[in-house]
């Protein structure tokens, strides 16, 4: 890193901070006794010094102007919160034990995302890693965390974070994340953490008072955009591509999930996400391992994802909406905001087949055409779910599937987006139907900021027609509600729905035409009139039927299209799995007329080889 504060083993620290306008900057050392130390500054804008006597857990600001003393925006610790001291860091004296970790590759991964304050009660990073064999138990090989970037006070998503170089302090800071991915990595399960490039938090964002970060010639919805492609961004585009390689390279996280990519506003001839993708390729050729980049956009644009030779910016991975919505409407028949453009059993057979629904048709949510198509975008590039955090939490109630659906559609739900050929992601107790909420939370200290939340969270609801008053995201309550009650796990239908879960992940991985995520070895077709979906995979060696009626009556249908004969491995309604009795017989051949019950799925074996 050469920004930042950098320790050395001898006793000095080297500062280096960027600020191109300020006509002096010093450095003001607060422990072990204050003192205040010039700095100089180069021809690219950037102030430092080399400065002796200083050792791990000093306390440090930088004095602009001589007059106003601010955090370092590089800090790499804020140990008393957002508008205090930084404090000197030493990355190099954790000692990691993850040598044999070789990794894990994007397409072979079973997502799960988490939030660290609502995950376990304690909401910290070592309480984590005492449920990671809950996870591995059912099949989890990758945990997703939301944003830990310092943010005020000690409950947020996240999104609020104003320093990206620093881990929440009350989480348990740099050294609890290190332990975390450490354990992680100890366990075979990867790490991917989730960055936020389009905008900064609101509440001690002191990046103004150094330089040019952010633009007025474009707007997000969270606030003022990253300066990307205007004037002395050259500087600002190598402190967010800065922040990538150092999750890598001082947390060995495996990978970044960057939200909301549509809100990265760059004109410049290389976008800044094609720089990035260039950037950390390279990185991971050095180090021998592959460093993964994964984007959420809601502009359905392949460019994303394409690689360069062919125009696009080399990402690897892109969250899917679209099949989320397509599933969710479909399930809840809910018809207002942006599920307007849903509802259709086409939509979702679609999904299944091409990944983003909308490719160039007319969107009624939007009032324009909307997106690309993405039929040869390689399946294994995309993230479905049936929940996330956004999906959940930007609800007025915060409600998970379990409060808006049966408990044979929650199974149903399972069965569509593990059988998918995509990257699944299970959102943190959905594996288990937790019942809590999870709302949407802050802990700012600023009256007026707090209001402005409550206001805003409001207006948000506006095109769902939800007439209920949001639950307030300054109570204590509101963030009390969203933790996990990790007791129901081993409770009546909550272990079941646990086991289903543990069942078809295990099948996922057992069965070829499952593991392979090809969506060329794939056909999904829909019954006209009828919510009954058909998906069949396969491979050289293997050909497995998914059948999927998401209606809540029975269904009837036959197989008359295929000469082949099929085992059953899978009934979600059976007595098993807490269903009504399975009517599917254990074998079917080629015309037979047959039943599958209402809001269930079952999954088929081809009998002989290919």
């Amino acid at each position: 890193m050469k920004i930042g504060a950098n320790y050395s083993k001898n006793g000095t620290c080297e500062f280096s901070v960027w600020a191109p306008f300020a006509g002096n900057i010093s450095l003001k050392l607060m422990s072990p006794s204050e003192r205040l130390i010039p700095m100089q500054k180069n021809a690219s804008g950037y102030w430092k010094t080399i400065a002796g006597g200083v050792k791990p857990g000093d306390l440090y600001m930088y004095r602009i102007e001589g007059e106003r003393d601010r955090p370092d925006p590089v800090s790499y610790h804020q140990p008393d919160g957002v508008h205090r001291a930084s404090e000197v860091f030493n990355h190099r004296s954790f000692q990691w034990q993850d040598h044999e970790w070789k990794g894990i590759l994007l397409p072979d991964m079973i997502m799960y995302e988490l939030h660290v304050g609502a995950f376990t009660e304690e909401g910290t990073f070592e309480a984590i890693i005492g449920r990671l064999d809950d996870l591995r138990e059912i099949g989890i090989n990758a945990v997703e965390i939301m944003p830990v970037a310092q943010f005020p006070g000690e409950r947020n998503w996240g999104y609020d974070g104003v320093f990206p170089f620093a881990v929440q302090n009350s989480y348990g800071g740099p050294d609890g994340l290190k332990r975390l991915v450490n354990e992680c990595h100890g366990k075979g399960v990867a790490v991917i953490l989730d960055v936020v490039f389009n905008h900064m938090g609101p509440e001690g964002n002191y990046l103004r008072d150094y330089g040019p970060y952010f633009t007025d010639r474009y707007k997000t919805p969270w606030g003022d955009a990253i300066n990307f492609d205007g004037p002395h961004s050259n500087e600002v585009r190598r402190f967010f591509i800065e922040n990538a390689l150092y999750w890598f390279e001082n947390y060995h996280i495996d990978a970044l999930r960057i939200d909301a990519v549509h809100g990265i506003f760059d004109m410049s001839a290389k976008h800044f996400l094609r720089e990035l993708a260039e950037t950390v390729e390279k990185y991971s050729l050095d180090k021998g391992r592959k460093k993964f980049l994964i984007a959420e956009s809601d502009l359905n644009d392949i460019r994303i994802i394409q690689n360069g030779e062919r125009g696009g910016y080399g990402l690897d991975g892109h969250w899917c909406d679209d099949f989320h919505h397509s599933l969710h409407t479909l399930l809840t028949e809910e018809t207002t905001g942006y599920y307007i453009d849903f509802g259709d059993t086409g939509h979702l057979t679609k999904s299944f087949r091409e990944g983003f629904v909308y490719s160039g048709q007319y969107s009624k949510f939007r009032k324009r055409n909307h997106g690309q198509p993405s039929v040869n975008v390689p399946s294994g590039k995309f993230v479905v779910f049936s929940q996330n955090h956004d999906q959940t939490g930007n609800r007025m109630k915060g409600e998970r599937l379990s409060a808006l659906v049966s408990f044979e559609s929650m199974k149903l739900a399972a069965g569509l987006v593990l059988l998918s050929p995509y990257i699944p992601l299970l959102f943190m107790g959905e594996e288990y139907g937790e019942t809590a909420p999870f709302l949407y939370f802050i802990s700012h200290s600023d009256t007026d900021l707090i209001d402005g939340v409550r206001r805003g969270r409001k207006k948000e609801f506006d095109s769902f027609n939800w007439e209920e008053e949001p639950p307030d995201p300054f109570d204590i309550d509101t963030f009390l509600k969203s933790k996990l009650n990790w007791n129901l796990r081993n409770q009546g239908k909550h272990r079941v729905l646990f086991d289903f879960y543990k069942e078809v992940i295990c099948m996922r991985k057992e069965f070829p035409a499952l593991a392979n995520l090809d969506n060329k070895c794939l056909e999904s077709r829909e019954a006209k009139g009828r919510k009954f979906i058909l998906v069949r995979r396969w491979t050289e060696t293997n050909m497995i039927l998914a059948l999927f009626n998401i209606d809540k009556k029975d269904a009837g249908f036959n197989l008359s299209d295929y000469e082949v004969k099929w085992n059953k491995v899978l009934d979600s309604s059976d007595k098993k799995w807490g269903g009504r009795g399975a009517v599917l017989p254990e074998k079917i051949a080629p015309n037979e007329e047959l039943v599958i019950r209402a809001e269930s799925m079952a999954l088929y074996n081809a009998e002989h080889r290919f």
